[in-house]
């Protein structure tokens, strides 16, 4: 292979996944000098998330499932998507399209990735059979499985050929659709890629236990059609038989090298294009990244890899010098309720490696640490049942454990170290190759100062999320030796964090600002402190947000309970519980809306949202908001948003459940709850998730058995998925998972802090969260009950409430002097568009005022 790489002008990306668009992205990021990238796809649509792929099953869309759209999008790069490269010309240096597009490049990029193999078995191409590789597949999976199960009038029968981690995870896509899922596995034992025999028997228990059936040791021979042509059986080597509706072949992949074949490069034998360290080929114009390159003889199906191959071909083309450090195997098992990681060398093929194992059968947890012949470094590990450590564990392969084995191994282990510094080359965050040492850097010489901004700096658990504790660790330490270690304390006026204040203020039932400040601060406070306080006493005590001391404590918004505009002006929303309203109420919104000149929007949390009113209008609007049945829709507060919902079984007829009444419901119960940042809910009526309920706080997906309730999910600057916190609830424990939920949020998390990064940063993450809601581990779910039935019972509605009350009123007035009746004199203009000067006549007319301020005028 050529020692040169050179710089390009045009690159050509053949393939539009994962690692092409970590290439990409990576070196768009980086470039200094001119360039063009033109990406071919495929599949017709963007770049996506196939790690991510089986959380299709669980409410996600296509369209969540996207990776950052910017990258493609960037004016430095040409994305055809639908298209496939057909022929590569090495000597012109061009490539040929299905589209009879001839496009030139200067360094050709193969990313073509890898393609999902079936059993070679008479019957693999029945209807009903399908392998579990992209969007397009599991569409078509979970389409068969709806047609089929309605024509056969009953729940299928599903099989999946193949044991591994994809198998595992397509079979837990299968129960999520109430198919009876079984996998067939060809070796001894599951996972035998990553898990020895005694971990392998105890993922089996594991499953067997969650329901779905495990059959080893089992090769199918045959699969045969029933009498409309459809897969009904599975037979085996032994003659014994599988009845099954639905398979999915989850048998591995195969490199799609065959572009590369044709063009006579250098390809291995078992698959795969050859590349050197530098992802180099045989081609000195032609670099190969991801699944369809073979390095040391493997071509390796994890993303991990991939992402650092990405990173050093985009590093080559910059002139940098970068090498692949080879392949990291570790791995986590992704299905709900089944904890798996294996990691280095699990299988202790080292020689003179020696086990230390830790089994409990009656928990289901079997753990195992590879260690060098003395007991001090560590080589690999396989951990089922309770992969808490995993996150600790993996980057210290090739290093000294420095603490007893036993305390990673035994149940008070936990998710952290036992002590020490991870070494600079220890690899936290595998997906994106990035060392401890390379966090540190960016600590120290870039600034970083938590773990959100190492993550936007280096790419360090921005992939997985398995990374993101130790992430937060490595930093803690290095701010620690800076003397910068983050404090917790509120603001400059008190020292306790909010989840301390909190405490605080409960304990010592303390019902005013002056009463905190005086006992647990100092000083007058600060619009920091004050807000934050407001909330807590709020939750603690439930009184108006305008009643007597606390009123001064309010945001600007809250202050008039109404959202300030840019220019001055307030929009008022008023509530729609779930997104519903009556032709009345629509009819009596949009008069007001008439009557008072407001420009109306649909938001996206399916409200009407009325701009333009003046301070002193508000009360008039509101009255008559009140009269016509409606509340405020508190879009002003650090609080309850919207619940938002689709139809439902009451109108659509893919629902399964009432997502209507469910979202009134919630929104009903949980209006007025005052929370350190504001609370989205969405509840979806099927699997189709049209209400979006995982970009929520709180999302809620029905299935046949019941509610789907995951948290964690937020838009804003950071988006985030929700993620599954327990499945098949009824309406009751829905609520209750719900009203914990957000109760121990309210009490714990930090000022202004959102849901996805207090989940992130909970002590044990999920599975610590499970146990607190469900099996009362902190021993305070009756106490968070209790505080959500008095939230309950003391609600009331703010505008009704201040409308009834003539000192509140006072608040609501332009000027200080202000008379009950419109002052003639003034002359107050409504239109959308710039702010221009008053015009001679108008200023002449009485004065105008758009907003308080005089001399201007909106067109």
């Amino acid at each position: 292979m050529s020692d040169s790489v050179l710089t390009p002008v045009e690159i050509v990306v053949v393939g539009a996944g994962m690692v092409a668009h970590r290439f990409v992205e990576s070196l768009l990021s980086r470039a200094e000098h001119p360039l063009h990238v033109t990406v071919i796809g495929d599949e017709g649509r963007n770049p996506y998330d196939r790690v991510g792929l089986t959380g299709f099953f669980s409410g996600a869309t296509a369209e969540e499932l996207e990776l950052d759209r910017s990258v493609l999008d960037d004016f430095r790069v040409r994305f055809l998507a639908d298209d496939r490269v057909l022929r590569i010309d090495r000597a012109a240096r061009t490539v040929t399209t299905r589209s009879r597009r001839t496009i030139a490049y200067d360094t050709l990029v193969l990313a073509t990735g890898s393609y999902a193999a079936k059993v070679a078995v008479d019957g693999a191409e029945l209807p009903g059979c399908f392998v579990y590789r992209t969007l397009d597949d599991v569409q078509g999976l979970r389409d068969f499985v709806e047609r089929r199960s309605r024509a056969l009038g009953r729940p299928l029968r599903g099989a999946v050929i193949g044991g591994g981690l994809l198998g595992l995870e397509a079979a837990g896509a299968l129960q999520g659709m109430d198919v009876e899922a079984t996998v067939v596995q060809y070796s001894d034992r599951l996972m035998s890629a990553q898990l020895d025999s005694a971990g392998g028997g105890m993922l089996k228990r594991l499953l067997e236990a969650r329901g779905i059936s495990v059959r080893t040791e089992s090769r199918t021979t045959r699969l045969d059609p029933d009498a409309s042509g459809a897969v009904t059986a599975l037979e085996f080597q032994d003659g014994s038989m599988h009845r099954a509706d639905v398979v999915v072949f989850t048998v591995g992949v195969r490199p799609r090298d065959e572009l590369a074949r044709n063009a006579e490069m250098r390809v291995d034998p078992r698959g795969g294009v050859v590349i050197d360290e530098r992802c180099a080929t045989s081609d000195p114009h032609i670099l190969a990244i991801g699944e369809v390159a073979n390095y040391d003889g493997r071509c390796v199906g994890l993303v991990a890899p991939g992402y650092a191959m990405a990173e050093v071909a985009a590093t080559r083309l910059l002139g940098g010098d970068a090498v692949f450090p080879g392949y990291d195997d570790s791995s986590k098992l992704k299905l709900s309720g089944v904890d798996v990681a294996s990691f280095g060398d699990a299988m202790a093929t080292t020689p003179n490696a020696l086990d230390v194992v830790y089994a409990d059968p009656v928990a289901g947890v079997y753990k195992k640490l590879v260690l060098s012949d003395d007991a001090q470094t560590l080589l690999g590990g396989i951990l089922v049942g309770d992969a808490s450590a995993y996150g600790a564990l993996r980057p210290l392969v090739g290093a000294r454990l420095g603490a007893d084995p036993a305390a990673y191994l035994l149940p008070e282990g936990g998710n952290e170290a036992p002590g020490g510094e991870l070494p600079d080359e220890a690899v936290v965050c595998s997906c994106s190759n990035v060392t401890a040492g390379r966090i540190r850097k960016a600590v120290h010489e870039e600034g970083c100062v938590d773990a959100a901004a190492v993550k936007g700096c280096t790419k360090a658990g921005a992939t997985c999320g398995s990374c993101v504790l130790m992430v937060k660790k490595v930093v803690g330490q290095e701010l620690t030796k800076l003397g910068q270690t983050v404090s917790h304390a509120l603001c400059e006026h008190f020292d306790l964090s909010r989840r301390q204040l909190f405490d605080a203020v409960k304990v010592a039932q303390l019902t005013t600002f002056s009463g905190i400040v005086e006992r647990f601060g100092r000083g007058r406070g600060c619009d920091v402190c004050k807000p934050a306080i407001a909330s807590i006493l709020s939750v603690l005590v439930g009184s108006h947000v305008l009643d007597g001391e606390n009123a001064t404590l309010q945001d600007t918004n809250d202050h008039v309970m109404a959202n300030m505009q840019k220019d001055g002006t307030y929009s008022v929303v008023p509530r729609m519980p779930g997104g519903e309203v009556t032709p009345e109420g629509l009819l009596a919104i949009g008069q007001v809306a008439k009557d008072f000149a407001l420009y109306t929007k649909i938001t996206g949390g399916q409200r009407i949202d009325m701009f333009g009113a003046r301070l002193e209008q508000l009360p008039q609007i509101w009255q008559r908001l009140v009269d016509a049945g409606f509340e405020s829709g508190q879009a002003y507060g650090k609080s309850l948003r919207t619940v938002k919902s689709c139809v439902g079984s009451t109108w659509c007829r893919y629902g399964v459940l009432d997502a209507v009444g469910m979202a009134v419901k919630l929104e009903l119960r949980y209006r007025g709850l005052r929370a350190p940042h504001k609370l989205k809910l969405g509840v979806s009526g099927c699997a189709r998730e049209c209400a979006e309920a995982r970009g929520k706080d709180v999302g809620v997906i029905a299935t046949e058995t019941g509610w789907n309730m995951y948290v964690g999910g937020n838009g804003g600057f950071s988006p985030r998925h929700a993620q599954l916190l327990a499945s098949d609830l009824d309406d009751d424990g829905l609520i209750r998972a719900i009203d914990r939920f957000f109760m121990y949020y309210i009490r714990t998390a930090d000022r202004l802090q959102r849901t996805a990064p207090w989940c992130e940063e909970l002590e044990g993450g999920l599975d610590g969260l499970r146990g607190v809601i469900f099996d009362d581990t902190l021993g305070i779910c009756a106490d968070l009950d209790e505080a959500m039935a008095q939230h309950v019972d003391r609600y009331e509605d703010e505008w009704a409430a201040t409308l009834r009350d003539p000192e509140k009123l006072e608040r609501f007035r332009s000027f200080v002097n202000a008379a009950d009746t419109p002052d003639p004199s003034l002359a107050y203009v409504a239109e959308r568009g710039q702010i221009r000067p008053a015009t001679a006549e108008e200023r002449r007319s009485g004065g105008v005022l758009i907003a308080g301020t005089a001399l201007e005028v909106r067109r």
